[in-house]
């Protein structure tokens, strides 16, 4: 008999074959003797290649972002669709770069990889340093971690706070100690600036909490309950702004709901969450991950397997079942894949090898530097070869400059306000040199930063697509001259028109388009 160390341990009959030969992956040792660094090598492959690749074709950031950058230099707690965490960290990559280029592609890929690291954390505590590799190696094959990225926003950036939150409730419920706890409050309740959904896992916490005997015992202490107080602190700010605001982001959720319901099919967010696990599946069955095992090993604990399949699987689940009878967003699902790897491993990690490892390896990378490529060639091929204005086609910058100077040839004052059309007015803000705040739909309540006498004292620059003024800005342009400049923006397709009217203030029709307004509710 001889013995076999490393992933596949036991004793077999010398001279038997050892599916994934430990010895003939010697090219390999670091993925196992030191997985720390396959995941750094990781993390540092997925920021470098999905950082680059947006940031060399996509001419303007995505609509998202570009939201975000116009309501981060606001610096309000939440805006009327969601609290502005995201906005935060797109205004401090602007003032620490200067840029709106390619910073935000970077912060989210920090996101991403923060992710990574969490989930890695969580799955050595579980399943060992191996197998923890090896689920992160698999995350890369699924949808929600390559191809939306770029387009950093609320979904996105609560992924690593789904991630900590799934692994400091894990280590507080099986005994840690006060910093645990105080580290879940506070990681749970800046979680909810992220995204208020989060709020979901929040409850699917609480209730493995109440269910599970030993974590149930940690009760008895202290340190939960300071645990919350933290939460309950940290959350408060936001709460008390939900209110003034008369929960205007609950509002808008009801009414993406009924969009969806609509515009889309029944089926359609489940037939979006099938696809983007085919990669994952696809990944698990060249890894060989799904072939039956020639030696067993003792399986996961029933609680560990509980906790995953409950907190990484449960409300994926429970949004699919809901769509059925209620709109869900195609990206609302992004975080709740997380664990996906962790599951897999801890259901199928026996079967995990020398020769597996190398292939989920091979793959992860396949996969970053394939869909990054991929994402770069599609658009721009896209945008000018075959002529399709996608969000990323727009020449930011030059509508920006042309804004400012449009602004300045009919006033010395500084352009102080943009609006118009809701994807090109704050395309016509983004990049000027004046930081003008987006007055998101002509609409206060959208808007609380714009005033009615800020409106007068400073005047506003309408932006909006095509030649014709459309009829919701009639009142306000009135006979201000419009300027059309075309905008050559494709190799293929002809220029696009962008029409600008600048109201300097105290122009005569502001007071008559200002009072047509909607007044704030609070």
């Amino acid at each position: 008999m001889t013995r076999i160390d490393g992933p596949i341990n036991g004793w077999l009959p010398v001279g038997s074959s050892v599916p994934g030969d430990w010895r003939q992956s010697s090219i390999w040792p670091g993925l196992t003797r030191y997985p720390e660094a396959g995941l750094a090598l990781l993390c540092l492959t997925q920021i470098l290649c999905w950082t680059v690749a947006p940031a060399l074709v996509d001419v303007s950031p995505p609509n998202d972002v570009v939201e975000g950058f116009m309501w981060g230099r606001e610096w309000v707690l939440l805006t009327y669709k969601h609290p502005q965490l995201p906005g935060w960290l797109l205004e401090i990559s602007h003032l620490l770069t200067g840029s709106f280029r390619w910073p935000q592609y970077l912060v989210a890929q920090l996101t991403i990889s923060a992710t990574f690291v969490l989930v890695y954390l969580l799955a050595r505590d579980m399943l060992g340093r191996t197998r923890a590799l090896a689920a992160v190696l698999l995350m890369p094959s699924l949808y929600f971690f390559g191809w939306p990225t770029p387009q950093f926003n609320h979904d996105y950036a609560q992924m690593p706070f789904w991630a900590a939150i799934c692994w400091l409730l894990w280590r507080a419920g099986r005994g840690g100690g006060p910093g645990w706890w105080l580290a879940l409050g506070l990681v749970s309740g800046v979680g909810l600036y992220a995204k208020l959904s989060t709020g979901l896992l929040l409850l699917f916490g609480a209730i493995w909490l109440l269910s599970d005997t030993r974590a149930r015992s940690r009760l008895a202490t202290p340190w939960p309950w300071l645990g919350l107080a933290v939460f309950g602190a940290v959350a408060a700010p936001l709460a008390a702004e939900l209110c003034r605001v008369d929960f205007l982001p609950l509002t808008y959720a009801a009414w993406r709901d009924q969009w969806v319901v609509a515009h889309r099919s029944r089926f359609y967010y489940i037939g979006v969450q099938m696809a983007g696990l085919c990669g994952f599946l696809l990944v698990l069955a060249i890894s060989g991950l799904l072939r039956r095992s020639p030696a067993p090993q003792k399986p996961v604990g029933r609680g560990t397997l509980v906790y995953l399949l409950w907190m990484g699987v449960g409300p994926a689940i429970l949004v699919m079942v809901a769509s059925l009878f209620t709109g869900a967003g195609e990206a609302w699902g992004a975080p709740m894949y997380n664990l996906a790897g962790v599951v897999a491993l801890a259901l199928l990690g026996h079967r995990l090898g020398a020769i597996e490892m190398r292939k989920l390896a091979i793959c992860a990378l396949i996969s970053i530097v394939g869909i990054s490529g991929a994402y770069a060639g599609i658009r721009w091929t896209k945008c000018n070869l075959r002529g399709r204005m996608d969000a990323v086609c727009w020449p930011a910058q030059k509508i920006s400059d042309e804004a400012e100077a449009v602004w300045h040839a009919a006033t010395p004052d500084r352009l102080d306000i943009v609006g118009g059309h809701a994807l090109i007015a704050p395309l016509a803000g983004l990049n000027a040199y004046d930081k003008p705040s987006i007055f998101t739909e002509l609409n206060m309540q959208y808007a609380p930063w714009i005033t009615k006498e800020r409106l007068r004292e400073h005047g506003i620059l309408l932006v909006w697509p095509g030649r014709d003024v459309p009829s919701y800005l009639q009142a306000w342009v009135g006979d201000i001259p419009v300027k059309i400049v075309l905008f050559d923006w494709s190799l293929k397709a002809p220029p696009v028109a962008i029409s600008f009217a600048a109201i300097p203030p105290g122009a005569r029709q502001l007071p008559g388009a200002i009072d047509g307004l909607a007044r704030p509710s609070n």
